[in-house]
């Protein structure tokens, strides 16, 4: 059944019309909350926790933010808020979508507990829709809309596998105690007994031949990230050039 109690945060006033001025703000719990999250993960970020780090009660906070899922919407749109659209679109999409697939990489990588927010319906804050109309701008002149929703979300998507993996792996060798260097070191030996099994292959060509797990995580990025593009570039019109 759908929840009776949820109410879009954007919907629910700041402050009330009467009564004193509040003594905090959305704005000063939400920053809290991203700076507990970036410093202790996601869960961190209870309403106890910002109340103390703000100095005040856990209950008082409720009359700003009534529930976790609200808090956790304030959050994550405040951190799109650091993704910089400004001037787009510019006039070259491929330079355009270029950075903001940067700009997103940036921001997920400085905040990775974004990465275990469960994806849901958006709600629509205000730095979400800046970056809809700016974001979705780049490639409006060239197609209808639903297919500029299918592109979009093509890179997005990229982006958000890559960072994930990227986060997860990192947080797996900071577990581990080791370097990069020593953990991959950690794991030669099974691969060698795999490769000179001679039962996989396509397996051994890639660690044989293979250049891109040997590339930084900077040129694996922009090495998908240039396929996407091309395949976006395939799906718009012949006429459309970038200067690029």
């Amino acid at each position: 059944m759908p929840d009776a109690e949820y109410v879009n945060i954007w919907m629910r006033p700041e402050r009330a019309t009467y009564g004193p001025t509040p003594v905090y703000s959305r704005a000063k719990i939400t920053e809290a909350a991203v700076r507990i999250a970036d410093a202790e993960g996601l869960e961190a970020a209870t309403m106890r926790r910002i109340a103390a780090d703000i100095g005040t009660g856990a209950m008082s906070l409720y009359r700003y933010v009534p529930n976790r899922e609200n808090l956790v919407e304030l959050m994550a749109d405040q951190v799109m808020g650091e993704i910089d659209v400004t001037d787009m679109p510019s006039g070259d999409w491929r330079a355009d979508l270029t950075r903001y697939a940067d700009e997103q990489r940036a921001m997920w990588m400085r905040h990775p507990w974004i990465a275990t927010v469960q994806r849901s319906l958006p709600s629509f804050g205000p730095n979400q829709l800046v970056l809809v109309e700016r974001l979705m701008g780049v490639l409006d002149p060239f197609i209808p809309i639903d297919e500029n929703l299918s592109l979009v979300a093509l890179l997005s998507s990229y982006v958000e596998s890559t960072v994930r993996e990227e986060i997860s792996t990192a947080r797996g060798i900071r577990r581990s105690g080791l370097s990069e260097s020593e953990w991959m070191e950690r794991s030669y030996p099974y691969i060698d007994r795999l490769v000179k099994s001679g039962e996989y292959p396509i397996f051994t060509k890639v660690v044989m031949e293979a250049r891109q797990p040997h590339l930084s995580r900077d040129d694996q990025f922009r090495n998908g990230l240039k396929r996407v593009l091309d395949c976006i570039a395939a799906a718009l019109p012949p006429t459309t050039e970038s200067p690029s």
